[in-house]
């Protein structure tokens, strides 16, 4: 290890540049300043870190080694930290935290940061941390905190940089050199011009203000792309009206239409990659989990989902049981049977995942849902004839059974065709009725292409063969 951090002190600037990246050494070399309680040389290898690989390397590491590099990181934690680590443990970080260290680095962030870092919290430790904020702040995100979860309510921060509709561009200009630092978010990219009431009329960009002249009005540099959400909108269509239509920062209104707040592409992207990971995790049946989850909560989590797949596995296996003749009299039903259902049970899982992505994204609509699901049935067809030649080959040459080999063709193709029919509708179906398709689609499908498969497969076997 000594080795190790002489070649850290040794290296090149490009390999230095290189090192400080997030990769097994440097964590080495971090939890071995520590271990000698090397504070200087701790503070030296964390502070070419982005915050978010601090949050990575906490999370990485064990709670002994995390409780104390945090106490001998002391005065240098950074409020960002807070807002990247995992919900997992970032109770335990705070709760590690003194409150001079939490009250500092609490403060440095913007209201819906802190919004962010409380909302999952326990009442004990929200009030720890609203304690520590000003009075003006406090106030700000007990307000947004009244507002309903995964709301732009929640979202939005309260930092925003408004203008009057008349003002001219040299006016707005000295108006930001004159506010004080304090007073202003740490990063914005448009100028909210309002009317006397606070309604929200316009957005001008700083690029477009930093190019006109100071006698231009404001009104007249207006960005063509002007969005307002509403404080009650679902944080997910907040996300998608700004991949749509391409926004950079757009204005909440309350339910008179006035302004109070305002929401930036970097919250609305987060939101956007949290569906996103949420419907993959879902889709596993495993739910909101993360590596840091204790085992009892990983086994809370994945337990209902496995309980459900062994419902609809005893289900198929009742379809089985009702061919046991057949499957007695000819044992080469039960080698090419799992073949028939798991190829239905992929085909269904790449129409489940079109569909289930299609609908978050919202271009699965009821204009062409129709046309997705003939799509897709006919891809099915398609795939399964191609595929039904394969097994109807296979099966003539493996057992000498040309019946056998057309029995196996039909039920694949069967399977393939309502793989896809499933794998679109039962999601459609999901949806229509208020049940997460990412969350009870992948089991629904499963049960369909295994009980089809198996039925189709057997109930031909035994009316060709017998």
């Amino acid at each position: 290890m000594l080795d190790q951090e002489e070649q850290m002190h040794e290296a090149s600037p490009e390999e230095e540049a290189q090192a400080y990246k997030l990769e097994p050494k440097v964590v080495a070399s971090v939890l071995y300043a520590v271990e000698i309680d090397d504070r200087a040389r701790l503070i030296e290898l964390m502070e070419p870190l982005h915050a978010a690989d601090i949050a990575d390397l906490l999370e990485q590491i064990n709670s002994f080694e995390r409780s104390k590099l945090i106490r001998l990181y002391d005065m240098e934690f950074d409020g960002e930290i807070l807002s990247e680590l995992d919900e997992s443990i970032r109770e335990e970080v705070i709760a590690i935290l003194t409150p001079q260290v939490l009250s500092q680095a609490v403060r440095e962030l913007d209201s819906d940061d802190v919004v962010d870092l409380i909302e999952d919290l326990e009442d004990a430790q929200q009030n720890v941390i609203l304690d520590v904020l000003e009075e003006v702040d406090r106030a700000a995100v007990e307000q947004a905190l009244t507002f309903p979860e995964y709301s732009a309510g929640r979202l939005m921060q309260r930092e925003v940089v408004m203008a009057p509709e008349h003002w001219s561009v040299g006016q707005a200009i000295d108006h930001l050199r004159n506010t004080p630092e304090e007073d202003l978010p740490d990063q914005f990219y448009h100028i909210v011009m309002v009317d006397p009431r606070l309604h929200p009329v316009g957005n001008v960009t700083l690029g477009k203000l930093m190019r006109s002249k100071r006698a231009t009005l404001l009104k007249d540099i207006l960005e063509e792309t002007f969005r307002i959400i509403p404080a009650m909108q679902d944080e997910g269509d907040v996300a998608y009206a700004f991949n749509q239509y391409h926004l950079i920062s757009a204005p909440v209104v309350d339910d008179e239409g006035r302004l109070i707040g305002i929401i930036t592409i970097d919250d609305a992207m987060a939101v956007l990659d949290e569906e996103h990971e949420e419907d993959i995790l879902r889709l596993a049946g495993v739910g909101e989990s993360s590596l840091s989850d204790r085992v009892i909560e990983t086994t809370k989590q994945r337990l209902p989902w496995l309980a459900v797949n062994l419902v609809t596995a005893i289900a198929a296996s009742m379809v089985i049981s009702q061919f046991e003749v057949a499957i007695a009299q000819i044992v080469a039903l039960a080698v090419l049977m799992p073949i028939v259902a798991s190829m239905g049970g992929n085909a269904g899982t790449q129409s489940l995942t079109v569909a289930v992505r299609a609908i978050a994204t919202k271009d699965l609509t009821g204009s062409n849902v129709w046309r997705v699901i003939r799509r897709e049935c006919l891809v099915g067809l398609i795939n399964g004839m191609i595929f039904a030649v394969v097994m109807g080959v296979v099966g003539i040459i493996w057992f000498g059974s040309p019946a056998l080999g057309y029995v196996i063709a039909v039920a694949m193709v069967i399977n393939m065709v309502v793989a896809g029919l499933a794998g679109t509708g039962i999601p459609i179906l999901l949806e229509r009725v208020g049940v997460d398709p990412a969350l009870a689609s992948g089991a629904f499908v499963t049960t369909v292409t295994d009980v089809v498969g198996f039925f189709a497969f057997l109930g031909l076997a035994a009316a060709v063969l017998l």
